[in-house]
């Protein structure tokens, strides 16, 4: 992908996950980032491979929340899980061949990418979705950092899987 390619599909990450995040409290939103989600696998070389790839890596998150949710980590307003956390594991995934896969190798790069930024995602989302945290910000971070440590390379090898 192009350095442009890689500059957009980063800005639609971005804009991926507000619109899920406000589409927790105006379903409108949802509906744009299915315009977007759409628009991204028309778009994006090799539509079969990276639908396979979005696809593999948001049902293995959308699993993954869905159990965190089980274990009481969150509290979800519509469980079992919201739509737009289903929608959101479907936009991050649009990211990790492109914009995201840098973190592919070495290995540490990807750990390290998950510790930090899958618990920030969360603890900044939670209360901008009405998702409540029962163990609080600080010990819902310390349980998803090492999650996300394993998780965000897991992610990459999955969607890099042919």
């Amino acid at each position: 992908m192009s350095r442009t390619g890689l500059v957009i599909n980063a800005l639609w990450l971005q804009l991926g996950w507000w619109g899920c995040v406000w589409g927790a409290k105006d379903p409108r939103w949802l509906l744009a980032v299915l315009v977007g989600l759409l628009a991204h696998l028309m778009l994006c070389p090799g539509p079969r491979a990276e639908l396979h790839a979005v696809m593999r890596v948001g049902l293995g998150g959308m699993l993954l929340d869905w159990g965190l949710g089980v274990l009481g980590l969150f509290e979800f307003n519509h469980p079992p899980l919201p739509l737009w956390l289903a929608l959101l594991w479907l936009v991050f995934a649009t990211g990790l061949r492109h914009s995201l896969a840098w973190a592919a190798t070495p290995v540490w790069r990807g750990a390290c990418a998950g510790f930090i930024g899958g618990p920030l995602a969360y603890c900044v989302g939670a209360p901008l979705t009405g998702v409540t945290l029962p163990l609080g910000v600080l010990g819902t971070a310390l349980v998803l950092a090492p999650l996300w440590a394993l998780l965000m390379p897991l992610a990459l090898r999955l969607a890099d899987s042919r």
